[in-house]
């Protein structure tokens, strides 16, 4: 396992940081998070699309990029390092990655060219109201030419600017299906919810909407496949925007002690501080190696779910442990809100529960290992 980055994809991701801190200032998103309505800033997002970021996974027939994984984790980790107001999670890893994947080629032609240009967003509903994901208490059922579908999803990222939310759905007892939903449908109910992050979701609430038999990405006996395929790639991206976030807080924390005085000293001086740092780095390093990991299994085809599972707990216990010394660190400013080093902070407490914590991860990885379904090393 090489995990080095070449020089092209390392050129992708300086081209992804500069694109996102230019954008994403202090003084911009203040101003965004003011003014209310979903936390989105349409500039940076067609400077995104204008860069080719948004097709990095998109095949090349369709205007992309046609590269893989790896490389979309590495800009969903830029985007963790500035936390911008912009949908690059939900579009690159739950919209262009199945789409691309599962897609039938009349959906590819409608989707991936307009995800590409950044005229599309696109975002899946992953989350049932009980908490778990399988099997979707969301209903699909077929009528002639048709499917019609009654439920509620919640904690669907970006719904409420979405062009398309891809809906998991039990198509029978023992069998779902993915469908393409279009958010400002008759019959798609949005509800805005309050998140940590300040991140836009809601609560997708569907009454008896119909959709034509194409809206339907791969089979109806196919969702259940696509689903965790889904998830599993979902969740290793989170890990990956955990690395950004994590190693940010600890880059202006590192600058701030090394300014901040105490008793005419820098408090970085201090044993008491040098060594939370310490800890702070090493858990920062964890939660990188961890990611990369489940990214570069999956970027070759590799089975990772264990690896999945394991970068996700590092993403949230230490994530937790990293923002926490980076808070405590900044003492009173760090409580201040025209500051961003709460934003870390906040975008971390959320990346801990998202498509499950620390326990339903070890959960998941003794099913693993009691199936004896590792996956190799």
């Amino acid at each position: 396992m090489d995990f080095s980055y070449s020089d092209d994809q390392q050129s992708i991701f300086d081209l992804a940081k500069q694109i996102l801190s230019d954008g994403a200032t202090q003084e911009r998103m203040t101003a965004i998070e003011k003014a209310g309505g979903p936390r989105f800033d349409p500039d940076l997002w067609r400077a995104v699309a204008k860069a080719g970021l948004l097709g990095i996974a998109v095949p090349e027939e369709y205007g992309g990029a046609g590269l893989g994984f790896l490389e979309v984790a590495g800009i969903v980790e830029q985007l963790g390092r500035t936390t911008a107001p912009v949908p690059l999670f939900e579009t690159l890893v739950m919209g262009a990655l199945p789409l691309a994947e599962f897609g039938s080629p009349a959906q590819k032609q409608a989707w991936l060219p307009r995800i590409a240009e950044g005229d599309a967003i696109v975002t899946a509903a992953l989350v049932e109201p009980e908490g778990g994901s399988d099997p979707p208490t969301t209903r699909a059922r077929a009528d002639w030419d048709a499917w019609i579908l009654t439920g509620t999803k919640i904690c669907v990222p970006a719904a409420q600017i979405a062009h398309c939310v891809l809906v998991p759905a039990a198509t029978r007892d023992d069998a779902c299906g993915v469908f393409l939903v279009d958010p400002g449908s008759e019959g798609v109910l949005l509800e805005p919810l309050d998140t940590t992050s300040g991140q836009p979701e809601a609560r997708v609430a569907l009454r008896n909407l119909r959709l034509g038999a194409d809206a339907l990405l791969g089979d109806a006996d196919a969702g259940a496949a696509i689903t965790t395929w889904m998830r599993e790639r979902a969740t290793a991206a989170l890990a990956s925007l955990a690395v950004g976030v994590c190693d940010e807080a600890m880059r202006m924390t590192a600058e701030y002690t090394k300014t901040r005085k105490q008793f005419d000293q820098p408090i970085a001086m201090f044993q008491a501080v040098g060594q939370r740092l310490a800890d702070a780095y090493v858990d920062t390093e964890g939660i990188r190696l961890t990611a990369l990991h489940a990214a570069w299994r999956i970027s070759h085809g590799l089975p990772a779910a264990l690896q999945v599972a394991v970068a996700k707990i590092w993403a949230a216990d230490a994530g937790q442990r990293v923002v926490h010394t980076a808070q405590h660190l900044h003492g009173g400013i760090g409580a201040d809100i025209e500051y961003p080093i709460h934003r870390f902070f906040l975008w971390s407490k959320q990346l801990d529960l998202t498509l499950g914590g620390a326990a339903p991860q070890l959960a998941k990885i003794g099913a693993l290992v009691a199936a004896g379904a590792t996956g190799g090393r």
